[in-house]
């Protein structure tokens, strides 16, 4: 039989706007999840941004920013696989996403 995989799910509560807050909090729950031998550790919808970002997606830096922290989770993160949540835009819209270092889903927002 093979290895049984250890799921997490990281149900946090983050703050709207904080993306340093909500990284902090997001590498705290990996780390944890690593310390327990979870091999997949799930984050809630718009991890990174909080929830709802609502006028804060009509600000492309605050866009650019939240994926400037998915990169930097995504360096730190190493041992465990997360898939955390983050806005994207592509093709001319806004994105609700998420992924890991190996790929990513997208819903549409806007």
């Amino acid at each position: 039989m093979g290895k049984i995989a250890r799921i997490g799910l990281a149900q946090i509560n983050c703050t709207v706007g904080d993306l340093n807050g909500n990284c902090r909090k997001i590498l705290d729950y990996v780390e944890k999840a690593r310390d327990q031998e979870v091999d997949l550790v799930l984050f809630p919808e718009l991890t990174i941004t909080g929830y709802p970002p609502e006028d804060l997606l009509l600000k492309p830096k605050f866009i650019q920013d939240n994926i400037a922290v998915l990169k930097e989770i995504a360096k730190s993160v190493t041992e465990t696989v997360a898939v955390i949540g983050f806005v994207d835009r592509k093709r001319g819209g806004v994105y609700n996403s998420g992924g890991d270092q190996r790929g990513r889903y997208q819903g549409h927002l806007l």
